[in-house]
C-alpha cells in the first residue's frame, strides 16, 4: 500500500498584523485551499485544526471552530497543539486518517492572531511549567535563546554577524516576491547591521516578528485524487514528528540549562538532525535528492544551523554554503524560497502548514517569480516547544 497522500489544494491568508480573529484568517485560507483543489466543502470527510493558545477557548478546539465557521456538514474533527510544530502534527493526523481509510479528503487548517512583541506564556502562575519558569526566573524571552544559538555558532564554528546578515538579505529578496509575505522589501547587509541590537549578537532584522496569518491544505488519498482528475499531484511522502533522545546537550527552548556530558558522552546526533533523518528514512530520499528546503528561521543564525542539520553540508559549513550562493535561487539547494519567517513572522499554528503550501506551489511549478526551476523533491523543517519535531517531505 502506498504511504503517499495527495496535496490537492493549498491556500493562505496573507501574513501581517490585521487585528482580527484567527478564525477569519483560517477560514479564508481554507476556502482558498478548497478552491485550489476544486473540492466542495461538503465533500471533506475530516477537518484537522492546528490550535492556537492565543485565541481563547475556540483556539484550543481549532478543528471544530473552523468546521463551524465553514458550516457544519458532519465531518470528523480533530485539534492538535505542538507549539511551532502544530501544523506538522495536524498534517500527520490528517495523513494517518487517510492511510487508515477513515476519510478520503481531509482539510488541514492553522491560523493565529499573535500578540504584539515577543511571545510569552499564556496567563496564570504555573511553577511546574518550564516555559513559565524561564520567564519568571530568567526573564528570558525567545530572542535570548536565539542569541545563545548565534553565540554558540560563533564560538564553535567561527560564524560572524556578517554571515547572519546575509541570510536576511537572501530571504528578504525572496519575500519581496511573495504576495502572502508580511515584509516585501529587500534589505542590505548594511541595513541589518544598522538595526537595533536585540539579543547580542543578533539585531532586529536578524530575528523574525510575531504575525497574524493562516494556511490550509486539502489532502486526499491517491485513489480519490485520480478519480478527481489529478493524475500527477504533489504527494506527501513523509512526516517526521520525533522527540529528542537522551542526552540532549544543546540548549533549547524552554530549557534553562542542559548539559549531561558531565556524566554521559555527547550523542552522535542532535535532536534537529534526528528530525530530518527520520523524514529522509521514511521518504526513501536523502539530502542529495532535494530540490529545495523550507526551514524554521526564527533567527538568521538558526537557518545556518538547519543547513547542517538537514545534511546540506557538514558541521560548521553552513556559512560557507550560504556565501557560495548554494542556498539562493539558482544555487544547488535553495532554502526558504518563500522568504521564510524573516519575511512572514510567526503565526505559530500556521507556519508548518505554510511551509508545505510553498513546497506544493514550487513542485507544481506555479510559484511565479520565485519559482525554483525543475523542483521535484522538497523538505520542510521546524521545531516545536517541549521537543516536538517537525519535517515534511513532498515530491512530484
Amino acid at each position: 500500500m502506498t504511504r503517499d497522500v495527495a496535496v490537492l489544494g493549498a491556500g493562505m491568508h496573507p501574513w501581517g498584523k490585521w487585528g482580527r480573529s484567527f478564525v477569519e484568517y483560517g477560514t479564508a485560507a481554507a476556502r482558498a485551499a478548497l478552491a485550489d483543489a476544486g473540492v466542495d466543502w461538503r465533500d471533506v470527510g475530516s477537518v484537522v485544526g492546528a490550535d492556537t493558545v492565543r485565541g481563547g477557548y475556540p483556539g484550543y478546539v481549532a478543528g471544530a471552530t473552523f468546521a463551524k465557521a465553514l458550516g457544519w456538514q458532519g465531518a470528523r474533527v480533530a485539534s492538535v497543539y505542538a507549539a511551532c510544530a502544530s501544523g506538522a502534527q495536524a498534517i500527520a493526523a490528517a495523513r494517518a486518517q487517510i492511510l487508515a481509510g477513515l476519510a478520503d479528503v481531509v482539510l488541514v487548517v492553522g491560523a493565529d492572531a499573535a500578540p504584539k512583541g515577543f511571545f510569552r506564556p499564556a496567563g496564570g502562575d504555573r511553577p511546574d511549567d518550564p516555559d513559565w519558569l524561564r520567564f519568571r526566573v530568567l526573564g528570558a524571552a525567545n530572542p535570548a535563546y536565539f542569541g545563545l544559538y548565534a553565540r554558540r555558532r560563533m564560538a564553535v564554528h567561527g560564524d560572524t554577524p556578517e554571515d547572519f546578515a546575509l541570510v536576511k538579505v537572501k530571504n528578504a529578496a525572496m519575500g519581496a516576491l511573495n504576495p502572502y509575505a508580511r515584509y516585501r522589501k529587500r534589505v542590505t547587509a548594511e541595513e541589518v547591521a544598522a538595526s537595533a541590537v536585540v539579543a547580542d549578537p543578533l539585531r532586529l532584522l536578524d530575528i523574525c516578528a510575531t504575525s497574524d496569518g493562516g494556511a490550509a491544505l486539502v489532502l486526499s488519498s491517491m485513489e480519490f485524487a485520480h478519480r478527481h482528475g489529478a493524475t500527477r499531484p504533489v504527494r506527501i511522502r513523509a512526516v517526521s514528528t520525533v522527540t529528542p533522545r537522551f542526552p540532549n546537550t544543546v540548549l533549547d527552548l524552554p530549557d534553562i540549562a542542559t548539559d549531561s556530558t558531565v556524566a554521559v558522552a555527547a550523542p552522535d546526533e542532535t535532536f534537529r538532525a534526528s528530525i530530518a533523518r527520520a523524514a529522509y528514512e521514511e521518504a526513501g530520499v536523502g539530502p542529495g535528492d532535494l530540490s529545495l528546503a523550507e526551514v524554521y528561521d526564527l533567527s538568521t543564525a538558526l537557518e545556518l544551523q538547519w543547513y547542517e542539520d538537514l545534511g546540506l553540508c557538514g558541521a560548521g559549513e553552513g556559512a560557507k554554503l550560504l556565501r557560495e550562493g548554494a542556498t539562493a535561487p539558482g544555487g544547488r539547494i535553495p532554502v526558504n524560497a518563500s522568504g521564510g519567517l524573516a519575511s512572514f513572522g510567526e503565526a505559530v499554528p500556521a507556519q508548518a502548514i505554510a511551509q508545505v503550501c510553498e513546497l506544493t506551489w514550487q513542485l507544481r511549478g506555479t510559484a511565479g517569480d520565485r519559482q525554483i526551476a525543475g523542483a521535484r523533491v522538497g523538505i520542510s523543517a521546524n521545531q516545536g516547544l517541549f521537543g516536538h519535531g517537525s519535517s515534511v517531505v513532498a515530491v512530484r
